[in-house]
């Protein structure tokens, strides 16, 4: 469905600072909708079959009533026939009221609002309804009705959208949230049932109409705001540590003056509650990462001290191949320490550990140079820990493996000894290749016959932890080849 800015810029000649009003507009037609409990559709003149035509650009569904239009009108043209009271507004610069009938023979009302600024009209916005037949409205509607209209005035005025509006976001109030009406002194003139229930929850007990917000103990620094800078503030009242309102402070303007204020109100306290317990646990986590990397370095450690009073060198070796391995995942787990997400970027794991094996496995009569292309993304935990171990094994295996003595016999120079890591990540499946320039796999050589500790290590992470496959092939050295899948299906 294309956007409100596409649709302008292929239909319109409207500039950018013209769709800019338009966009706010929309911006703010949930609250046009919920207030009006009505379809609230904008649309912009373009050239029809036989005179003006009207596109729509935005449509906002009402969350306070049902709605006349189950299907998405975005992109549609009316012709001036089928709504000619959208050609009557238009050419008059003023509000237009009617009826029509709807697709399904029914009646229903139809405002139809010039929306004017810098001396023109850009569009109209049109609000819809069903009729309603026999049935008297209650003081709530008809407030909310009312507030409608100013603002309907002031859209027509070119005073709505204010130009310093501020976006929306996830804690910002709704009108069903709670609604409160000021006056142009400062009174209290209206509190919905939901604003007083938020008033209740943090401790204002007392009747707030005909009074000012101060005197009852709400703070009304937002609202004050707004006043002066005839522009929209958005505020928090807080009670202790557990209890706040956000608030939304509109100002209702008539020729350019304030003459009141619409304050939309909503008890986030739970959201508040919600977010300082994930921050605990974030804080938690991070605790628990840190005390397994310090607790699998002092395993190293021991392991250390236990290989030093060894007399057997392939008992020493075996315990420095574990020490690697728990390295390793020590490297994980400190990187979760940092940043406790669901996914790590191993692009800071990768690195380390090349570091780790360049220290620690290299002699100076066999020097290799490493190489990471690529970058593997942010990966989830339970990724990343097995295929540090398994990058780990595969980089030792080369070094151990690929560079024997009879290379320097060969001929070959010693900058030429490369170990190349390629990472790729494709979104739903990472591939990782680890090629070295070494001496190839030995004749007839098979992953599964290979009865050593590392490539044992290597299948069992990449098939049983992973959900990935393996390949090794001679390609001007050994090349392996990891393709993991990243998505749950893939790795069932």
């Amino acid at each position: 469905m294309a956007s409100l800015v596409e649709l302008v810029r292929e239909h319109t000649a409207l500039d950018e600072r013209g769709t800019g009003h338009l966009q706010r507009l929309l911006a703010s037609s949930m609250l046009l909708a919920d207030l009006s409990f009505s379809d609230v559709l904008l649309l912009v003149p373009v050239q029809g079959k036989e005179g003006p035509a009207f596109m729509v650009v935005g449509q906002t569904r009402p969350a306070t009533s049902q709605t006349l239009y189950r299907e998405d009108l975005i992109g549609r043209v009316f012709e001036s026939p089928e709504r000619p009271l959208l050609t009557q507004a238009w050419r008059s610069g003023q509000i237009v009221d009617g009826e029509r009938e709807t697709e399904t023979g029914d009646r229903a009302r139809l405002q139809c609002i010039p929306v004017r600024w810098d001396h023109g009209v850009l569009g109209i916005l049109t609000r819809e309804s069903a009729l309603a037949v026999g049935r008297r409205s209650g003081e709530l509607e008809r407030t909310y009705l009312d507030i409608f209209e100013k603002f309907a005035r002031m859209i027509n005025d070119g005073e709505f959208p204010f130009a310093t509006q501020e976006a929306t976001t996830e804690e910002s109030p709704r009108v069903g949230d709670g609604v409160m009406v000021l006056s142009a002194d400062g009174l209290v003139e209206y509190v919905s049932p939901n604003a007083v229930s938020a008033l209740h929850r943090i401790g204002i007990h007392t009747n707030a109409q005909g009074a000012y917000l101060a005197d009852i103990g709400f703070d009304d620094t937002a609202v004050r705001s707004a006043v002066a800078l005839a522009a929209p503030v958005t505020g928090e009242v807080e009670r202790g540590a557990d209890l706040c309102l956000v608030t939304y402070a509109i100002p209702l303007l008539k020729t350019a003056k304030v003459d009141g204020a619409v304050v939309l109100v909503r008890d986030i306290s739970d959201l508040r509650r919600r977010d300082r317990l994930l921050l605990s646990k974030d804080a938690a986590i991070r605790e628990v990462h840190h005390r397994v990397k310090n607790n699998l370095q002092t395993i190293s450690s021991v392991l250390r001290l236990q290989g030093r009073r060894l007399a057997s060198s392939e008992a020493r070796a075996a315990l420095e191949e574990s020490v690697r391995r728990i390295g390793s995942i020590a490297l994980v787990h400190e990187t979760l320490s940092r940043a406790p997400e669901e996914k790590v970027p191993f692009d800071e794991i990768v690195r380390p550990l090349v570091r780790t094996v360049e220290e620690g496995l290299l002699s100076p009569d066999r020097p290799v140079r490493f190489e990471v292309d690529g970058d593997a993304g942010d990966l989830p935990a339970d990724v990343a820990t097995p295929l540090a171990v398994v990058l780990t094994e595969l980089l030792q295996n080369a070094v151990d493996h690929a560079f024997p003595a009879e290379r320097s016999r060969a001929g070959l120079a010693e900058d030429e000894v490369h170990v190349r890591v390629q990472l790729k990540n494709e979104g739903d499946v990472l591939t990782v290749r680890v090629h070295d320039d070494g001496v190839g796999l030995p004749a007839g050589f098979t992953p599964e016959r290979s009865g050593g500790l590392g490539l044992t290590i290597v299948r069992t992470l990449v098939a049983g932890e992973l959900g990935g496959r393996m390949d090794m092939r001679t390609d001007g050295g050994t090349l392996v080849e990891l393709t993991i899948p990243l998505t749950q299906s893939g790795r069932r």
